[in-house]
């Protein structure tokens, strides 16, 4: 008996459903929307470049390894800002002396002494000229410099193509938005929400090969891609 009476307020409920969907009952609001993504970008010849650089000496005392670096560094900082790097342009990423250890291992047989040390000094260097690039880079190396770490490409003002990217992006969207309501046979209507959903830029596939006036290390320029994506959300109106 409650067996049936269960089914039979399954049924009721079901008949219900149907009635409300016959008669056209209206889905919630947040049913109602397309939701979308775009895409935005914006490629440019770079106009700056980062150069982490680095001097690394060892020695026997810790003094003698950490004035042969201090000595390089000097020297480099000079050739810097005789080719026109400003000062707010170099910046120390890192200042380091370890000792030399032997006889360390697990399995050696004798305690482990020092023999030495290492110091380090890394540099962060920031080129607004271009054209100097190749030459700053063989002046640093010839100056002491033995240890490149990386050379990045960038725009000084990556607000301009960004903005530009973010705009192209919000087009993207909206153009997926009205195909998708196209396809879909039903009407594309007011935006709902608009999300940044952030970008950046990164290096492309050099182009060229870009030396600098004179001579130097010949370094590969390429373009820059400014990318932005937007989350959108369109209201669907019959």
């Amino acid at each position: 008996m409650q067996m049936w009476q269960g089914l039979t307020g399954l049924a009721v409920v079901v008949a219900l459903a149907l009635t409300g969907a016959g008669t056209g009952m209206a889905a919630g609001p947040d049913d109602r929307v397309i939701n979308v993504t775009g895409q935005g970008k914006v490629e440019m010849v770079p106009d700056m470049a980062e150069i982490t650089l680095g001097v690394t000496h060892e020695a026997k005392q810790a003094a003698e390894a950490m004035q042969a670096v201090s000595e390089d560094v000097a020297r480099i900082l000079a050739q810097l800002a005789a080719r026109g790097v400003a000062t707010r342009d170099v910046q120390t990423q890192g200042l380091s002396l370890e000792p030399v250890w032997r006889d360390r291992q697990p399995n050696a047989t004798q305690a482990p002494r020092i023999t030495g040390f290492v110091a380090r000094n890394t540099l962060s260097v920031r080129v607004r000229a271009l054209d100097s690039l190749g030459a700053i880079l063989d002046a640093a190396v010839s100056d002491g410099a033995n240890d490149l770490r990386g050379l990045r490409f960038g725009l000084q003002d990556p607000e301009t193509p960004m903005a530009q990217a973010r705009a192209e992006a919000v087009r993207d969207a909206m153009a997926r938005a009205a195909l998708l309501a196209e396809a879909a046979g039903v009407g594309l209507g007011p935006v709902v929400s608009i999300s940044d959903m952030g970008g950046g830029g990164r290096p492309m596939m050099a182009a060229e090969m870009m030396m600098a006036r004179g001579a130097g290390v010949p370094v590969a320029a390429g373009e820059v891609a400014v990318a932005a994506q937007v989350a959108m959300v369109f209201a669907i109106v019959d």
